[in-house]
């Protein structure tokens, strides 16, 4: 369907007669879109008033994670003035029988809402619904506008409406086929200690102060099913998700985004920290325009790294999207790094909550320079090896960060000078085992303006023109929260017990 609507957004208008006749089928769907009330709804089948958070099942994932988490939520709320809804999906934390955290990000719908009331003085209601049918975790998640309502996309996932339903004392209707409804209201002003978390980018996301939901509340289903979902250092069910949905809004991308053929963000490395873009260049430098559309588009804000091409390659491929961008990219005019921007909030490479800084690499245009495939240099002490990941760029073993933070001095060292990028990390072979361990490892371990050096940096006409090579430190940084880890003890249970879970009798 959504080809459909894409092909008759690029076509001629108004579309012949014959294109809409042979698309007859698909466009029909309009009229199966939105929303209808239901007077009788399964999930208000039940109700738990007083609420009692403890009667869900709710998981505790990981050793150090703070508590309890429902990490498939889907929480709702409305712009306290225009009533512009939002559904997202921001992890929540029991505290109580009665009190959760709302983990609201940056840069997320909720998150703004909550602001809104906050600068009117009023609490917002809250809804968060458990379960449901599945299109509602993938509108919950999915990059729309601001202003496109989610349930409404989930209604065009799943091709039909969707069915909602009125109660007593609460300005939110609920979806009628969910599991659980929670309802409530977040209070202005108010703050908790919420977390840490062992989240999707595979690290503890640390204690940080987060607005409270009251709940007041619980409705349910008859013998209702609790879904949820394990997040941790990549892989898991997150990163099929991710997945899924790129591959669903990919046709939209240059409709939105006219200068835009193709875009992808590496889940392996948690999405924001990484994103590669195939754009047209038309004319000299036309795919900074490209670039800064795409760095302004939503939740595409909070991209750390942008990856920017006009050739036709996958660049789902790390190894020949970065071969592609180092043989063509230029030092002196093709490298943009902005300091003292936004950070997703789950990043903790920059300086502080929320804040870092961005990397633009332009690799457009004819190959520059042929791109070394093997090193054989001598590497200057203490760094002790050298593995190639991809031609032209080198992993090197590291020192800790604690022993040696400057790594100014490798590159000016004369056994580099064809490489035009030198990555540092702790364990390079290691790192260079799998296209994974090298996205995760690498860019989930720097921030772009405190960690990447260059051979020589001058400033003409107030741009930083660079020479290579470049270095990228990606050490583990003492600043950085722990890695996550399963339970030793649980770890040997489930070992002993492998076969037993997966016996063929």
């Amino acid at each position: 369907f959504i080809q459909t609507l894409v092909s008759l957004a690029t076509g001629p208008f108004p579309p012949p007669i014959r294109s809409l006749w042979q698309k007859r089928d698909q466009l029909s769907t309009f009229f199966r879109i939105g929303l209808k009330k239901t007077s009788r709804a399964p999930v208000t089948e039940c109700v738990i008033d007083p609420p009692n958070l403890d009667a869900l099942p709710i998981l505790k994932t990981w050793p150090h994670d703070g508590g309890h988490f429902i990490t498939l939520p889907l929480v709702y709320t409305q712009e306290p003035l225009k009533g512009t809804p939002n559904l997202g999906m921001y992890r929540i934390q029991r505290f109580d029988k009665k009190t959760t955290g709302l983990h609201f990000q940056i840069g997320k719908g909720g998150g703004f809402h909550y602001h809104r009331a906050q600068e009117l003085g009023q609490p917002l209601p809250v809804t968060i619904f458990v379960g449901g049918p599945p299109a509602l975790i993938i509108s919950a998640i999915a990059p729309l506008p601001e202003n496109v309502p989610e349930l409404i996309f989930a209604s065009l996932l799943q091709n039909q409406k969707l069915a909602t339903t009125k109660i007593p004392s609460h300005p939110h209707s609920l979806i009628s086929q969910c599991e659980f409804a929670l309802i409530g209201e977040a209070i202005p002003h108010e703050r908790r200690m919420e977390g840490p978390f062992g989240d999707h980018f595979g690290y503890y996301s640390q204690a940080h102060e987060f607005p409270v939901f009251h709940c007041k509340k619980i409705y349910h289903r008859k013998g209702a099913i609790y879904p949820a979902t394990v997040v941790g250092k990549p892989i898991q069910e997150d990163l099929y998700i991710g997945d899924f949905l790129q591959k669903l809004m990919s046709p939209l991308f240059p409709v939105v985004m006219p200068q835009v053929k193709a875009l992808h963000t590496f889940a392996e490395t948690g999405f924001h920290p990484l994103a590669a873009a195939i754009v047209k260049e038309r004319y000299e430098k036309e795919c900074l325009s490209a670039a800064f559309r795409i760095l302004g588009e939503g939740q595409l804000s909070l991209t750390k790294v942008l990856m920017i091409t006009d050739q036709a390659i996958d660049i789902t491929n790390i190894k020949i999207l970065l071969e592609t961008i180092l043989a063509r990219f230029s030092p002196s005019h093709g490298l943009y790094i902005f300091s003292k921007t936004s950070n997703d909030t789950l990043d903790y490479t920059g300086p502080k909550l929320n804040h870092g800084s961005k990397a633009l690499f332009l690799g457009v245009g004819s190959v520059k320079r042929t791109l070394p495939r093997s090193f054989r240099g001598v590497l200057p002490r203490p760094f002790s090896r050298a593995v190639p990941f991809c031609p032209g760029c080198l992993l090197i073993d590291g020192p800790s960060y604690r022993e040696l933070s400057d790594l100014s001095a490798l590159a000016q060292h004369p056994d580099f000078a064809d490489w035009p990028l030198l990555i540092v990390t702790d364990d390079a072979p290691k790192t260079a085992l799998s296209d994974l361990e090298f996205l995760w490892t690498v860019f989930t371990r720097f921030d772009p303006a405190q960690d990447i050096l260059a051979k020589t940096c001058e400033v003409k006409n107030h741009h930083l023109s660079y020479s290579l090579p470049l270095v990228i430190d990606a050490r583990f940084k003492p600043t950085y929260p722990p890695e996550v880890a399963p339970d030793e003890a649980t770890k040997r249970l489930v070992d002993s017990k492998w076969a037993s879970y997966f016996s063929r009798t």
